[in-house]
């Protein structure tokens, strides 16, 4: 189901998360639950991974996660602070010790001028207390396959790069 590439760096999202006593969360957008989807088709996920939330419009947002619907209102479901509270809510509602988020436009519709389709914010959160990081990046001239594609390879990757800092003590 997921290429070669994906799984080699899951395998290694697991492995270090592993030797590190450390679990994870998912707050997926864009995404509908593929990241999580990765990490689970690798064995042994289930010693890391602890849970994820599908969380596509809106309310599931403002439900599941606590982002706040003034936020939405004033930057748009897919911007660096929705994707940051989403990071932040995951900790929260989960107690795990990371939390990866994406929110994007994977297209071929949605997008405009300052929101191009293959516009993704992904953001990694490893407590309430110290936000999450945040990226943004542009997946353009990729098909929708493609812009989730590269999306979950961009979280996964920003998980071994940004997880574990403070998941480690």
């Amino acid at each position: 189901m997921f290429d070669e590439e994906l799984i080699t760096i899951a395998a290694q999202v697991i492995k270090e998360f592993d030797e590190a006593g450390a679990t994870i969360a998912t707050a997926e957008s864009c995404t509908g639950g593929l990241i999580g989807g990765c990490i689970t088709s690798v064995s042994g996920s289930s010693s890391v991974f602890n849970r994820g939330f599908i969380t596509y419009s809106n309310e599931a947002k403002i439900e599941m996660l606590g982002v706040k619907k003034n936020l939405i209102d004033e930057h748009g479901a897919v911007s660096a602070q929705v994707a940051s509270e989403m990071a932040i809510g995951a900790i929260r509602q989960s107690g795990s010790n990371a939390a990866v988020a994406v929110t994007g436009i994977a297209g071929p519709g949605g997008g405009n001028e300052t929101k191009p389709v293959g516009l993704v914010y992904i953001a990694v959160a490893t407590s309430e207390e110290e936000g999450a990081f945040v990226e943004d990046f542009n997946f353009t001239d990729m098909n929708r396959d493609e812009v989730r594609r590269e999306t979950i390879k961009e979280a996964l990757e920003m998980l071994l790069g940004y997880g574990l800092d403070e998941a480690e003590g």
